[in-house]
């Protein structure tokens, strides 16, 4: 089950709502023992086991998100089997209303049975707890009312609390599928909004290029052409790179290659790779964006080569942008700024969204910028 899914939420509210009627009545045990009782060691000892009992089964179902039939088994056999007998035998509750407190237990070990095992158990354990009280109350020579009420009170937890869960159950069902609609439906849409971007950013480059080429208004072998064919040759394949990885995330992709193709009009020559681009928030595409800008325009300043390599991949969440050069390189130690105002343009962008930034150069063996997200 997903975390923090509809049936998830619905399993911890059921078990904080019979937390709570647990807790009414080891308060009403408290009391009646405190002014009926207080002498008693036996009594204390008896609401101290039903206090520990529930600490154990509440406990645990609030850490596992529901309830460990084990425990809840144990606690039916304590505080809706055995604690009636223990206070008539031994604190000498001999009497109705003296016993009612141990009584009382049984309606919140009901409600828990009856959710937690399967149907016919559950049945059963309901069954077997609602004899108990009648045999208790027989003992101490209870009113044919008392008798009743109580029993009835031990059905009617189970059956209210079945019902409850019944119905949490179904609306959490509900919202999941209700989620999962809403989270096809954006995915559709991203994959509409990339391929309408694809199609424009076409219409715009390549379409562009062969129109005019077509039209015969230019000469198709000059070398202006060739250039401006051969950087729209590459965005072909890096955009068919991009379409055949279905889980590339199209912010990320249009980011870095915004930056790539930036760096192209001012004829630097990118070899762009991308493979399994994660999702991230808008500010994070945004920051890598700008920092493979700012890498890329150091290139085309201080490299004194026309060629970068780009590689971007993601792998269970993280993204890593790699931007390397073959380059005249430089000793970052021994350039001011930490290497060619790269500290503020690229460092000081990974550091406000939690990524990191590595600069690796030496002379004559070129630079290479790695940035990485979460750092």
């Amino acid at each position: 089950m997903r975390s923090g899914s509809g049936l998830q939420r619905a399993q911890a509210f059921l078990v904080l709502a019979t937390m709570l009627y647990r807790g009414s009545h080891l308060m009403v045990g408290f009391l009646a023992v405190v002014q009926h009782q207080r002498g008693r060691p036996v009594s204390w000892a008896l609401l101290a086991a039903a206090v520990t009992s529930s600490v154990l089964v509440y406990g645990r179902a609030r850490v596992r998100g529901w309830f460990d039939p084990r425990l809840v088994a144990a606690d039916v056999l304590l505080t809706g089997g055995a604690l009636p007998f223990l206070a008539y035998a031994w604190a000498g509750n001999r009497d109705a209303p003296s016993i009612a407190w141990a009584m009382l237990l049984g309606g919140s070990a009901s409600g828990v049975a009856a959710v937690t095992f399967r149907r016919w158990t559950a049945i059963c354990t309901v069954l077997l707890i609602a004899t108990i009280h009648v045999a208790g109350y027989r003992m101490v020579h209870a009113d044919m009312a008392v008798i009743a009420g109580h029993t009835n009170a031990v059905v009617s937890s189970a059956v209210l609390t079945s019902v409850f869960w019944w119905y949490l159950r179904k609306q959490g069902s509900t919202l999941d599928a209700a989620t999962e609609h809403a989270v096809n439906a954006e995915a559709q849409r991203a994959r509409y909004a990339e391929r309408i971007a694809h199609h424009r950013a076409l219409h715009d480059t390549v379409l562009a290029t062969l129109t005019t080429i077509a039209g015969g208004g230019v000469d198709a072998n000059s070398e202006q052409v060739r250039r401006r064919c051969g950087r729209e040759a590459a965005y072909l394949r890096r955009l068919i790179q991009q379409t055949s990885d279905g889980e590339s995330n199209p912010e990320v992709g249009a980011a870095l290659e915004c930056a790539v193709r930036a760096a192209e009009d001012l004829d630097l020559k990118v070899t762009a790779q991308y493979h399994d681009l994660p999702t991230v928030p808008t500010d994070v595409a945004t920051a890598f964006g700008d920092a493979v800008t700012e890498a890329l325009n150091n290139v085309l300043r201080h490299a004194g080569t026309g060629h970068a390599y780009l590689t971007a991949t993601g792998h269970d969440g993280h993204l890593a942008v790699t931007v390397v050069d073959r380059g005249a390189g430089f000793d970052p130690s021994r350039t001011r700024d930490g290497g060619l105002g790269l500290r503020r343009s690229v460092h000081a962008r990974m550091r406000d969204i939690g990524g990191s930034a590595a600069i690796d150069s030496a002379p004559g063996e070129g630079t290479c910028v790695e940035l990485r997200w979460p750092g």
